[in-house]
């Protein structure tokens, strides 16, 4: 008997074995062809460096969803919400059986729901897959349930009940629900709020935060009380929480940081974390509201400011118009990223990559003249010149030739590939057709990418791309190594100089502005006002100007941008002691010529200090004079081959180039010219051929057939030539001094002009000329 019985209890148990592994089976098997439907659509959501929500947009079914992380899911609200859904939820497979007995066993005997069996798992089911309430429905409920806990562990199934529970009207989700009653994240939300949050699910119509707070009130404390007599919390918990009003309200989601959520909700991230400061950026957009308002009855009416923290590099505030929601005057635009003529703003960078290639140093002079690069004639922003400048004053003064002649002694296409390599975008698709004016703003760039270059000058000469985003702590960063720590001394030394031309003297707020360097820029025709500066613990960009790319008189970044720039620097790094940036080891000083900044030979008379790089900066000796042999009545000069035995006497000559030559003319500059050559020297001259000024080789000119004019003839000069011979398709022409302007009518077609001085030197160009009827 005992035989068979134990038989018996052997089949049936393997038949329980198989029976389970078949139902395993047809488990996995109704698993892979009816996968659960958990792809849910979230909200795309902004925060600030703290985690708090700043912006947020609806899905694409117009519903509040904002995703709750496992990092948000707190103690408490996992305590608070296991103990009132379903207390067992860490112990069953995602089908509570007790709990159906239970509940069905109360359903026949009261002939009447009264109880639920539906357990976290099995909500979330519901939620991700809505259908009608029926006994068939309620089965491919529980299916799913065990689909989710197949795939899922207890904590991301608690996650998907607190992303996916509804709280009335589009609401879904415990996050949407705290940012829109309570203004705070999950993971700050009190006892009193959890338990109010949880009951609203059940009757989310009848229970309207707002509306029905005291009835919310009273169903909250029941809770409270039944968790009481459950022990879950302590007394001192419950009483604070029964005891806490219940004030909230349905609020509308935060839209703070509105143009940089715009441009970084198009990622597709649910959750975009972004290093924004948020009392720091409601404070300038504040101050920037206030300012462009100020400036409006001189028709300048948006302004923008990028700010990045220099130790972090994180962009810390971003503010792309003086008023977002302001529609006559273009407020949703983003000009912190729109494409402008960035005026002077790129010129620190082109004087650092010179020191840096042996060009210049601070006190190196450059003539600031009239200029002619192949039709391309820059002009100072007074329309002046200045003659004789260091490379110091005229980044002080923002002198437009002496940029360009840098540009063109460094190499255009060395400038454009180093901003290519800091994220300039635009000028990384214009780089075949940019000229040497893209260092006075003929090119696109945008406030985001000036400022992130401008922290290369607080970062010893690495450009470290700014984060606007969290960066994982496994990625690195982007850095390149643009300028020398020397170099950028020498530039945040100059640009830290308050005695120059851009510095608001009517600004009454800078006694206790902290330090900082900084430059200004113009763009052509006055449309754009920039003023970018920085120290060691922010760089800060702003523009101003109009959308519409209205030019305005008033318009410069000295008198418009900088104003604003010093107010927010006198917010954010008010009375700061903090350092200045130190001399690096690869900078050191010598004494230099204060007339040509080349170290001194025999004859300099005057010295100053400047800031050099050893083995990189030039050291050739100051050459700007020569000693020539003269006759006594000083009319007449000898070169080594024509100078006599006796009857002559020495003298130092200053060697002044042919358009310096030309700027003293026009300014009327006394200079002491070298005599004329003797005239009895069979000597030819080899270097030094005059330069044609007018016409311009290669150039073709239109000529009027009824009234032809004629055309000018100028050329520039060395200092020892007195005069010149001028030739038209090699048939001489006409001979006068070196300064004198000459005119000629050419005939049509190819034009072969020459030039000849008085010691042999020839210079030709060609031009065409067509007539015309005009």
């Amino acid at each position: 008997m005992k035989q068979k019985l134990s038989n018996r209890l052997v089949k049936w148990s393997k038949r329980l074995v198989l029976t389970g592994i078949a139902v395993f089976l047809l488990f996995l098997l109704l698993n892979w062809i009816f996968p659960v439907p958990d792809n849910v659509d979230y909200s795309t959501i902004i925060t600030d460096n703290k985690g708090e929500v700043i912006h947020a947009y609806l899905t694409k079914d117009q519903q509040w969803r904002m995703k709750t992380e496992l990092d948000e899911i707190s103690p408490l609200l996992r305590k608070t919400i296991v103990e009132k859904e379903d207390k067992y939820f860490y112990y069953h497979p995602g089908v509570n059986g007790a709990a159906i007995l239970r509940a069905m066993a109360k359903n026949v005997f009261r002939l009447k729901r009264t109880s639920g069996a539906s357990t976290i798992t099995m909500q979330v089911a519901r939620a991700l897959e809505p259908k009608r309430r029926t006994y068939f429905n309620k089965f491919i409920e529980m299916f799913r349930a065990f689909q989710l806990e197949w795939k899922y562990s207890k904590d991301e199934i608690l996650q998907l009940y607190l992303n996916l529970v509804p709280y009335g009207g589009n609401l879904q989700g415990v996050k949407s629900a705290s940012t829109l009653y309570f203004k705070k994240n999950p993971d700050h939300l009190s006892l009193a709020e959890i338990t109010a949050l949880s009951i609203i699910p059940n009757r989310p119509s009848s229970l309207v935060m707002g509306r029905n707070n005291d009835k919310i009130v009273e169903e909250r404390n029941r809770w409270l009380r039944k968790f009481a007599a459950d022990n879950v919390f302590t007394e001192k918990e419950i009483r604070d929480a029964l005891e806490e009003p219940l004030t909230a309200t349905r609020g509308e989601a935060p839209k703070l940081a509105p143009h940089l959520a715009y441009q970084l909700q198009k990622s597709g991230h649910d959750i975009i974390e972004t290093n924004i400061e948020l009392n720091t950026q409601m404070k300038i957009e504040k101050i920037v509201e206030d300012y462009s308002r100020s400036l409006t009855l001189k028709n300048i009416r948006n302004a923008a400011v990028v700010i990045i923290d220099n130790h972090t590099h994180n962009v810390i505030t971003y503010v792309g118009s003086a008023n977002f929601y302001d529609t006559t005057d273009g407020g949703q635009v983003n000009g912190a990223r729109a494409i402008r003529q960035p005026g002077s703003t790129l010129k620190p960078l082109l004087y650092g990559m010179c020191i840096d290639e042996g060009l210049l140093t601070p006190k190196a002079v450059i003539t600031d003249v009239a200029v002619n690069y192949g039709g391309y004639a820059p002009e100072n922003y007074d329309k002046q010149f200045n003659g004789f400048v260091t490379m110091e004053y005229a980044l002080e003064h923002s002198l437009n030739i002496p940029a360009v002649k840098g540009l063109e002694w460094l190499g255009k296409d060395k400038f454009i590939q180093t901003l290519a390599g800091c994220d300039f975008q635009q000028i990384r698709k214009d780089q075949k057709k940019l000229g040497l004016s893209l260092i006075l703003g003929g090119c696109g760039s945008n406030l985001e990418e000036l400022t992130g270059l401008y922290t290369i000058f607080a970062n010893n000469g690495k450009y470290i791309r700014p984060n606007y985003t969290k960066r994982d702590s496994t990625q690195a960063a982007f850095t390149r190594n643009v300028l020398s720590p020397a170099s950028t001394f020498m530039i945040n030394e100059t640009l830290s100089k308050v005695n120059r031309p851009d510095f608001p003297l009517n600004w009454q707020s800078t006694e206790r502005m902290p330090k900082i360097a900084w430059k200004t820029g113009t763009s052509y025709g006055r449309r754009d006002a920039w003023s970018i500066g920085y120290n060691k613990n922010y760089t800060v960009g702003v523009w101003v100007g109009n959308f519409s790319a209205l030019g305005i008189p008033e318009l410069s970044g000295a008198n418009v941008a900088t104003p604003l720039l010093f107010r927010i620097f006198n917010t954010i790094d008010y009375d700061s002691d903090q350092e200045w940036f130190k001399q690096p080891d690869d900078c050191d000083i010598r004494m230099v010529c204060s007339e040509t900044g080349l170290p001194p030979a025999d004859h300099c008379s005057s010295t100053v200090t400047d800031y050099f790089i050893p083995l990189i900066s030039g050291t050739q000796s100051c050459n700007n004079q020569e000693e020539l042999a003269i006759s006594p009545d000083e009319k007449i000069s000898y070169c080594k081959t024509c100078q006599p035995q006796a009857g002559y006497k020495k003298k130092w000559y200053k060697i002044v180039s042919a358009e310096m030559q030309h700027y003293f003319e026009e300014h009327h500059i006394r200079y002491a010219q070298i005599p004329p050559h003797n005239p009895n020297c069979e000597r030819l001259f080899a270097g030094g051929a005059p330069v044609i000024t007018f016409p311009k080789n290669g150039a073709e000119y239109l000529i009027s057939k009824k009234h032809p004019e004629p055309l000018q003839l100028t050329c520039n000069v060395g200092n020892d030539v007195g005069k010149v011979f001028w030739y038209i398709n090699d048939q001489f022409y006409k001979s006068t001094d070196a300064k004198s302007k000459q005119f000629f009518v050419p005939d049509e077609g190819p034009v072969k002009i020459s030039c000849t001085d008085d010691k042999g030197r020839n210079r030709n160009i060609w031009i065409r000329v067509k007539y015309v009827n005009l």
